[in-house]
């Protein structure tokens, strides 16, 4: 399908997702705008198209005005704005329920006519975590404003700006144990950025997908355990693996949230989110109800950006058995 003569105005566009999505889109010869809080932060997406065709919009998500302005004569919307912990004026409130609603609730008066709103697996009112509270939050919030949005709802994203297995594989160069939280049998189904990006560009060409909401996994189910198992191979470690109960991990995510960092090591919030699986739900729309059935697996692709936690790179092996 071709968005030539379409506008896509995209919120979160110059974040980890929006970067794999904005190259996807570019080939379709839409126009795009990047509606981000620091326009200069965007700028090196622009030669992910032709001249002119990528513009970085500066956008305030919590001021109307600025919404409406980024949103007028766009045909298509995506909000991709999330936040994995609260920082300053950044609130699970704030960015998932509030910003959310305002984007469906202005691009419907706009005039647009698809909205997608990426959401997350856990998604849920009665979770013990504010994070998959609000999520749920915003997803009624958008629907009520816009019925006909498309809902994604990705399981863990993987890919080379991650901060997942990037956050594991540096704590595993320097910290001497690695922690399983709760044991490490937390289930998880990470999904490959680019399939996810892929997974956008389809539920847009996908009429069908109006109103509808996806759960988006990867063709593998993991453990915790597994998952620093599989990052302590790709990066040449081996850490023994300290089993951490909930209660003692509630209490440390308690001292360490509170610790004046730009991103905290673990948040009390997020322990409570390992208290529930991350997997696609048997009866949910996924990959396969948006015609993707060919997906990433993580042993294929976190070689190939996780070889720079090495010790002396990604062929020294090769180097010292040359010798």
């Amino acid at each position: 399908m071709s968005y030539r003569t379409q506008v896509i105005t995209v919120f979160g566009g110059s974040g980890f997702i929006g970067r794999h999505l904005i190259r996807r889109l570019a080939k379709s010869g839409a126009l795009i705008r990047i509606a981000t809080r620091n326009p200069g932060k965007a700028t090196f997406l622009k030669t992910a198209g032709a001249v002119g065709q990528i513009v970085p919009f500066a956008t305030d998500c919590t001021d109307d005005v600025s919404v409406a302005r980024a949103l007028q004569g766009a045909d298509v919307a995506i909000n991709l704005l999330g936040v994995l912990y609260e920082r300053g004026s950044q609130s699970f409130q704030g960015v998932h329920v509030d910003a959310a609603s305002r984007i469906a609730r202005l691009a419907a008066s706009a005039g647009v006519s698809r909205l997608v709103h990426v959401s997350a697996i856990g998604a849920d009112a009665a979770s013990p975590s504010v994070y998959a509270r609000s999520k749920a939050a915003g997803e009624q919030a958008v629907l009520s404003a816009f019925p006909a949005a498309t809902i994604l709802r990705p399981s863990i994203v993987f890919g080379p700006e991650d901060n997942f297995f990037n956050k594991f594989a540096a704590m595993a160069q320097k910290a001497p144990a690695l922690p399983l939280i709760g044991g490490g049998k937390t289930l998880f189904q990470p999904v490959y950025v680019g399939d996810l990006a892929d997974a956008i560009v389809a539920a847009l060409a996908t009429d069908g997908a109006r109103g509808k909401t996806y759960e988006l996994g990867g063709p593998r189910v993991y453990t915790f355990r597994e998952l620093l198992e599989l990052t302590q191979k790709d990066i040449q470690r081996h850490r023994p693996l300290v089993t951490i109960p909930w209660n003692f991990a509630d209490s440390l995510a308690g001292i360490l949230e509170k610790v004046p960092v730009l991103a905290p090591a673990l948040t009390r919030d997020q322990v409570a989110l390992l208290k529930q699986d991350n997997v696609v739900s048997p009866t949910a729309l996924g990959f396969k109800d948006l015609g993707i059935t060919e997906l990433a697996t993580c042993e294929v692709i976190l070689p190939t950006y996780l070889s720079r936690f090495i010790v002396g790179g990604k062929y020294s092996g090769l180097t010292n058995n040359a010798h």
